[in-house]
């Protein structure tokens, strides 16, 4: 996120809260239905007041009535309102202002379909306000229009001032230009909107400063999908690669307004010449066909008149060349797309997006009219979130106290626009108690006035003629008093007649003036009575209004101090609730934290229980193992030690009987007898003594039948054995040979083989075969329990033993006894179940060492 760079302070002229305020001007318009048969769901009460109607089918009370709900606005114009009178109320206050060097906004609200943009722009032979605003401005300022190109726009929302000669430069080079981006004056009306400009009724300002130049500046701009795109930019058109309009960015100038950098700014002279620029900007708008309306406005349109004003100089022929005394008025005419729900309007695509971004502007709108309304009616200060849209970000200096504020909601009174409308009066009903600081009146200049027509030549001015020159010329005319003749006895004669009709009708003027002089005074009398009269009635009343205001200020400051008294009681309770909310929130998020600690410790406990239970399970089988190997171990001892007792009985007894000694057997470990014994009929292997009598016939011994006859082997042999070159191979007839075990295999048979082969000490091959039985288990598989291993195992000649198998044992050719393996031979190795052996699934050696014969 980019550090926020600091803002240089607002100039503290006048501070805002010691300005007056006024509240946000909202009107009312009604459009007309579209069919006389249409269900209407708005009525007109008064010139304030609309009331709506629950149409059928929305029963929003509990009970099922109909639900009428009233609203006030500063003023209603019904259906039959038209476009004069709506601008005679709504605009021509901001118009007025705007000549006076005053900031307005003018905008409309309301659904799809509820003439906003008829309401602003108008229709063929019927202007709307923006035309009318147009109008009125050039009525005014006509005459006192600087010439083009004195006044010249810049990128930093100001304005540059030009002497007459660099004016009249670029005049010249605009109009040697082949295609000039201004319009000229000197151009024919477009048919296709003439009828809208045409203004039958005459509006003009009053009281406007004819010592001072104006120029008009217009510029438009759209807010599409919450980006800003300048609708008089001139593109040039590439056929091939058409080049897309690109957005702009809102920025502040140097007073903290805020302005869109790089916008075009046309300088008009005539409301010709404006209206056909916004006609040109207006075939740019983006509008589309949605299922409320066949044109339907897809962005916000703002269309800026810029009123630029600057004195006259103190000669009053030519503008006075300095920059600070320009004075800029600007009037925002803004038309605002409507609110508009998807699933009405069918919308899906590009037309949803468009949608949704509309209504968030419009949310965001809401929520600051709502902030602002909060914030001026309880005292707080509460961030404003105008950047949240290019909207409200771009009109934040209005609603700081920069110019006034004007809105005017359009409804559509059809049953189907309910909801909506409903939505739309509510949000008008908070925007009236928003208030808006009072713009500040500008002084241009201290020069002194009327230096416009000083200079100039002027005609004799006719003064109103005085009282006694109208007498005199109501006496009768004096004749000639010329005497030319010493004996002329005519001229004295007619001049002391003529003075004697003067002198008698001189007498008659004074007795009637004295006569109505004395009418005057009685009637001045009588006035005077009256007017004494009417003091003393006046007198008693106003005594009786300054008791009855005295006892209303008394209860009135009775009040106030209950008033206080209960503010009192409130913000301790407030204050009680804010500590009770806080004990409550801190209790709660002790009690959490207590909840996720119990929590934590039960799984831990769970945890460290399964662990111990794997522990004592893994101990129990570890000891029992030991327990087993232990018990083994001592059992072989005492065999050794019995197998040593009866070998010395057995010498002794061999001493005792015959001299001839008989080579020593090893017994066999208890569990290897016990195993023989089960397992075949042959006898124990102890050694064979020959009987005293010599004549019974030897006895031979039985060898071991395999219990493989019957039974079904899976013969598993790893892919890595060697194949060995021995005499005597394993083989298991009908068995499944296999060489990765797997369940399917072991599912068909009862027995199981591993062939297993390793490298023995003296480096040759040995072959072990780990037999086993299958069984069931409980969950429908199958386990292997392993019971006995056979050896196979190649040796050297040159070894004390020849090459032999474990497996059978040769018999001898004469039948005499084959020599039977002491137990320690056939023992040397013990195999247990073990994790990770080589031997196989659960194989490890136990090796026994090798104890000397004695």
């Amino acid at each position: 996120m980019k550090p926020a760079r600091a803002k240089t302070p607002r100039k503290p002229i006048v501070k805002k809260g010691s300005q007056t305020k006024d509240p946000v001007g909202v009107y009312c318009r009604v459009r007309p239905l579209s069919f006389h048969d249409q269900e209407c769901c708005i009525e007109v009460i008064n010139n304030a007041t609309v009331q709506l109607h629950t149409p059928e089918g929305y029963r929003l009370n509990r009970n099922g009535d109909y639900k009428e709900t009233q609203y006030s606005f500063k003023q209603v114009f019904g259906t039959h309102t038209t476009q004069k009178e709506l601008f005679d109320v709504v605009a021509h206050p901001l118009v007025d202002d705007l000549i006076h060097g005053k900031n307005g906004l003018l905008f409309t609200y309301g659904v799809t379909g509820s003439g906003k943009t008829h309401t602003m722009t108008g229709s063929p032979g019927e202007g709307g306000l923006l035309p009318r605003c147009l109008d009125m401005i050039f009525n005014s300022i006509g005459s006192f229009q600087a010439k083009r190109y004195v006044f010249k726009s810049n990128d930093r929302n100001s304005m540059d001032i030009q002497c007459e000669v660099d004016a009249l430069l670029e005049r010249q080079k605009r109009e040697a230009m082949p295609n000039p981006k201004t319009p000229s004056s000197k151009r024919q009306v477009d048919p296709e909107f003439a009828d809208m400009i045409t203004v039958k009724e005459f509006c003009k300002a009053e009281e406007v400063d004819e010592d001072s130049v104006y120029g008009v500046f217009v510029s438009y701009i759209e807010i599409y999908n919450n980006y800003i795109y300048d609708l008089l930019e001139e593109v040039p058109f590439d056929p091939i690669k058409p080049k897309p309009p690109q957005s702009k960015l809102l920025r502040e100038d140097k007073n903290h307004n805020m302005y869109v950098a790089g916008c075009t700014e046309v300088e008009v002279k005539s409301t010709d010449e404006a209206f056909e620029v916004f006609w040109r900007g207006q075939k740019k708008r983006r509008i589309a066909n949605t299922h409320l309306n066949r044109e339907s406005s897809r962005s916000h349109s703002v269309f800026n008149i810029k009123l630029v004003q600057a004195p006259l100089d103190a000669d009053g022929d030519n503008v006075l060349q300095e920059k600070e005394q320009i004075t800029i008025s600007q009037l925002s005419l803004v038309d605002l797309a409507g609110s508009e729900r998807t699933n009405r309007t069918r919308a899906e695509g590009n037309r949803l997006r468009e949608a949704g971004n509309i209504n968030q502007s419009l949310m965001t709108l809401r929520t600051c009219m709502d902030v602002l309304r909060e914030n001026q009616m309880y005292g707080t200060n509460k961030m404003v979130p105008y950047r949240d849209s290019k909207l409200t970000h771009l009109f934040k200096n209005y609603f700081d106290g920069e110019g006034k504020v004007r809105m005017i909601v359009c409804v559509n009174p059809k049953a189907e626009d309910y909801e909506e409308s409903l939505q739309v009066m509510r949000f008008a009903e908070v925007t009236q108690e928003v208030e808006v600081a009072r713009p500040i009146d500008k002084v241009i200049c201290g020069l002194t006035p009327g230096r416009r027509y000083r200079n100039q030549p002027r005609g004799p001015v006719g003064d109103e003629p005085l009282v006694t020159d109208v007498v005199l010329q109501s006496f009768p005319p004096l004749p000639s008093c010329e005497i030319l003749d010493i004996n002329d006895e005519q001229t004295l004669p007619r001049l002391i007649e003529a003075l004697e009709k003067r002198h008698l009708l001189r007498q008659i003027m004074i007795d009637e003036f004295n006569k109505q002089s004395n009418t005057f005074k009685a009637l001045l009398q009588e006035f005077d009575n009256a007017v004494l009269s009417k003091e003393n009635y006046m007198q008693g009343k106003l005594n009786e209004k300054e008791k009855m205001i005295s006892g209303q200020k008394l209860e009135i400051e009775r009040l106030e101090k209950k008033n206080k008294t209960l503010e009192y009681k409130i913000e301790i309770l407030e204050k009680t609730t804010t500590i009770y909310e806080e004990d409550k929130r801190n209790l709660q998020q002790e009690l959490e934290t207590q909840n996720q600690k119990l929590q934590r410790q039960f799984s831990d406990k769970r945890r460290l229980e399964a662990r111990l239970q794997g522990m004592v399970t893994e101990t129990t089988m570890k000891w029992e193992k030991e327990c087993e190997r232990r018990v083994a171990a001592k059992q072989l001892e005492m065999q050794n030690k019995l197998w040593v007792k009866d070998e010395k009985l057995k010498q002794l007894k061999a001493i005792v009987t015959e001299p001839k000694i008989e080579k020593p057997e090893r017994p066999s470990r208890e569990r290897d007898r016990e195993k023989v014994t089960l397992r075949s009929v042959s006898p124990s292997p102890v050694p064979f003594l020959f009987q005293p009598d010599q004549n019974a016939p030897p006895i031979r011994l039985r060898h071991r039948r395999s219990r493989s006859a019957g039974d079904r082997w899976v013969d598993h042999k790893p892919a890595s054995n060697v194949q060995t070159e021995t005499v005597m191979q394993p083989h298991v007839p009908h068995a499944i040979t296999v060489s990765v075990a797997n369940e399917k295999a072991l599912a068909k048979c009862e027995k199981y083989m591993l062939t297993h082969q390793e490298l023995a000490s003296d480096g040759e091959i040995e072959t072990k075969l780990i037999k086993g039985d299958v069984y069931k288990t409980r969950g429908g598989g199958q386990s292997v329990q392993f019971t006995d291993i056979e050896t196979l195992k190649q040796e050297s000649p040159n070894g004390s033993r020849k090459r032999r198998s474990s497996t059978v044992a040769p018999a001898q050719p004469d039948g005499a006894e084959s020599e039977w393996t002491d137990v320690e031979t056939r023992c040397s190795v013990a195999v247990e179940m073990r994790a990770g052996s080589q031997l196989g699934p659960g194989y490890q050696h136990h090796a026994q060492p090798k104890r000397k014969k004695p």
